[in-house]
């Protein structure tokens, strides 16, 4: 498994996180199995939320861990705060210190490796988020922190007021839901693709060494399902199994190392609990595809070159 530097720490991390969003539906034992398989091919990176299945992911992992033969300085443990669903976002001290206890709770961890932001607060008070990241990386339960779903300017916000790097901003990204480089190649023109969506975010991030992370890496829209496969998408799966049926692999490895394949280094949150998909997307890290392939791709998923 490869693994990269975030940002100027020291944090090594693997380019494929599991994102562990589903894993309420699996039994202790089928959890344990997929916590191995993960750390057999090299993902010791595993991303929680506090809203996921309402704590019951954090609750079911952390009993699941504790009872394996595994040290928790053999994993790294990141957790979102933020989202009250259906009602607000809170960015408040009292909400994150209260999320963070909760999540260090129910991991059955004294200490989170990363803390990110799960989606801008309308309301947010930047020197509040200060405050509360000094005493969460002071006493030692958070290392560090990163955002989601956030824009340059929204970052740079954060940034005047806390001392801590913010190492990750995690975002959707996929072939089909690809704005942020679509806006990027359609400069100065009217087509739908060089719409500026999310203020040049991708090459802010570059420019920050932000780490991107990849989420929902196999789903069009917003969570309306997998392309892989889908007769909403035959030519982009037309040119994933060809690609595949060259490297002798799946389409999911190919739609993988897709992203794998972008200069921006970033790392692949896979949701999936199927140990074999895992298995699939685990080997797209020993494919490179070429420029040519990686926009063949691109162009297949519904995108145009000026």
């Amino acid at each position: 498994m490869k693994k990269r530097i975030l940002g100027n720490c020291t944090l090594e991390v693997p380019v494929i996180a599991s994102g562990c969003m589903r894993i309420d539906a699996l039994e202790e034992k089928q959890l344990q199995e997929y916590i191995s398989t993960c750390l057999e091919l090299g993902i010791d990176f595993f991303d929680h939320a506090d809203i996921y299945a309402a704590g019951l992911c954090e609750e079911k992992f952390g009993c699941a861990f504790e009872k394996m033969n595994v040290q928790r300085e053999d994993i790294i443990l990141q957790s979102k705060c933020g989202i009250v669903p259906g009602v607000m976002y809170d960015f408040s001290k009292e909400h994150i210190l209260r999320s963070v206890e909760d999540s260090l709770r129910r991991l059955r961890t004294e200490y989170l490796d990363l803390l990110v932001l799960h989606r801008p607060d309308a309301l947010v008070e930047p020197e509040e988020v200060a405050e509360v990241f000094d005493y969460l990386q002071e006493s030692g339960k958070v290392r560090h922190f990163g955002v989601s779903n956030h824009t340059p300017m929204q970052i740079e916000l954060l940034k005047k007021y806390i001392k801590q790097e913010l190492l990750v901003n995690q975002l959707q990204f996929s072939a089909p839901f690809s704005n942020m480089v679509a806006s990027g190649l359609e400069v100065n023109m009217l087509s739908d693709g060089s719409v500026n969506r999310d203020g040049y975010l991708l090459d802010y991030c570059r420019l920050h060494n932000i780490a991107i992370q990849a989420w929902s890496p196999f789903q069009y829209g917003f969570f309306e399902g997998v392309y892989i496969g889908s007769e909403k998408y035959p030519e982009l799966n037309q040119v994933l199994e060809s690609l595949a049926d060259k490297y002798e692999v799946s389409p999911t490895t190919i739609a993988t190392a897709w992203i794998l394949r972008h200069p921006a280094k970033m790392q692949v949150i896979a949701g999936t609990t199927k140990v074999g998909r895992l298995r699939e997307i685990a080997q797209a890290t020993e494919i490179e595809l070429t420029r040519e392939e990686w926009y063949r791709i691109y162009l297949a998923a519904g995108h145009i070159l000026p």
